[in-house]
């Protein structure tokens, strides 16, 4: 069975600064970029918040195998 990411619309804006969060970059299709962000506009959030919160789902949902 599929299990859907759920991502809420944020009530107010978070902070930015010294936040314990890392800065690197990535190299990702364009077709992934584009979806990201129709994903940023519907979900009123930022391309990088929302590569965040897909990032830390994904290494909560992985299971590696031989």
């Amino acid at each position: 069975m599929k299990e859907n990411l759920t991502i809420k619309i944020p009530k107010k804006s978070h902070l930015k600064g010294e936040d314990g969060y890392k800065i690197f970059s990535v190299r990702i299709r364009n077709e992934t970029a584009n979806a990201l962000e129709e994903l940023s506009v519907k979900s009123n959030r930022s391309r990088n918040e929302l590569i965040g919160i897909i990032l830390e789902y994904a290494v909560n949902h992985t299971d590696i195998t031989d």
